[in-house]
């Protein structure tokens, strides 16, 4: 691992909070009790005014920034953003990071033991939507004293939850910042989703979901399902300037039998190959279907302003040029039925060639934006704390 520098949280311990009270879902099961593995990083002031929520992606976890030992090699999903003097600044804020129920790295999920049949869960796990997650997470706030969100942030899933969060919870978020995201999926994004599902079905060795019983794993179908997901988060100019048409064995030559393949294909296959052994196919169905489900509109008429009325909290929303899984498009949506309920919001579509998976990468008008915005929340707070 490299040296762990100034601008890092460091070593952190993941905690494990425990509820007993019954989680009602908005299918209309409930979980009687269930469990969320989540990372803090920095100091909760005296009134609790400065924590900031981080709501993870399709396949994010709890671990966003820092290390768990020396030897780990790669820090948190979000490293680059989370940290002293980074645009989430963990000298100024509080920042809790989670792993949402459903998930498969730690909190309760599909993975985890029916206490009813004393067997995984699997398939047999609720179905669940964005408000469940919302609802689970207000839970831990109130179990970690947090009574309001200086900001709740959250890039593409993440994003929906934040939004939803301002609607469930509006005296709850003070900010509230949506990065590539949508108020809801188009058609095409459904069917993407559906094509790596149903990749995932189609691996004989999924067993209809009971996979973890017979002590098999459906890896070529995950594995499928992730290099299908994984285009989509890539934008074509990004893709052909890092692979173009490279080889990586074969030739053209005439005469010539080797097989030939794209760099790209060693690259799809690898990124697929990891995530097939790291995350649970059973999540990977779940995650996309709440994803699918996710619509903001829905109970408010179908009317994105009528339902963002009912939000009391300032907006930042992001968008990437390249971004075509969450277009631009969707963010200026988002924005505009902001402006029509007469909320405060702020908007930036930011220059990129990385496709939807700019939300994570470094990039200086993106961190110049995302910096500024977090620096206005810190310096209330100290206006705030001063006045006190």
């Amino acid at each position: 691992m490299s040296e762990i520098d100034d601008h890092s949280v460091g070593l952190v311990e993941p905690q494990c909070a425990e509820f007993n009270e019954a989680l009602e879902l908005a299918s209309g099961r409930r979980l009687e009790q269930y469990q969320l593995m989540y990372e803090c990083y920095g100091e909760l002031n005296g009134d609790a005014s400065n924590a900031i929520l981080i709501c993870h992606a399709l396949s994010g976890n709890h671990h966003a920034a820092g290390f768990h030992s020396y030897e780990e090699s790669k820090p948190g999903w979000w490293d680059a953003y989370i940290g002293p003097g980074k645009p989430i600044d963990t000298s100024k804020f509080f920042v809790v990071s989670l792993n949402n129920i459903g998930g498969c790295d730690g909190s309760t999920g599909p993975n985890s033991i029916n206490p009813e049949t004393q067997k995984p869960w699997g398939p047999d796990f609720p179905r669940l939507r964005v408000r469940d997650w919302v609802n689970s997470q207000a839970r831990l706030a109130d179990l970690l004293g947090i009574q309001c969100w200086a900001a709740i942030i959250g890039g593409s899933l993440g994003g929906m939850q934040a939004m939803r969060w301002s609607l469930e919870y509006p005296e709850r978020v003070k900010n509230c910042i949506v990065i590539a995201s949508a108020m809801k999926l188009s058609a095409q994004n459904i069917a993407f989703n559906e094509t790596a599902r149903q990749a995932i079905c189609s691996d004989p060795e999924f067993a209809e979901g009971h996979y973890q019983q017979q002590d098999i794993i459906p890896r070529a179908g995950l594995s499928v399902a992730r290099m299908i997901g994984h285009i989509t988060y890539l934008s074509g100019d990004g893709m052909g300037e890092k692979f173009g048409r490279q080889l990586r064995s074969g030739t053209f030559e005439q005469g010539q039998d080797e097989p030939v393949e794209f760099q790209i294909q060693s690259y799809l296959r690898y990124q697929g190959e990891k995530f097939s052994t790291s995350f649970d196919a059973n999540s990977y169905i779940l995650m996309t279907q709440a994803l699918d489900y996710f619509d903001l509109a829905r109970e408010y008429d179908h009317d994105p302003v009528k339902a963002f009325c009912h939000a009391q909290c300032k907006f930042l929303v992001v968008s990437f040029t390249s971004d075509w899984r969450f277009a631009p498009a969707r963010s200026r949506e988002i924005a505009d039925a902001l402006m029509a309920a007469g909320k405060s919001v702020s908007y930036a579509e930011i220059e990129s060639d990385a496709g939807h998976d700019a939300f994570l990468l470094p990039n200086q008008r993106y961190e110049t934006v995302f910096s500024n915005y977090l620096k206005g929340i810190a310096q209330q707070l100290e206006v705030s704390n001063n006045a006190q």
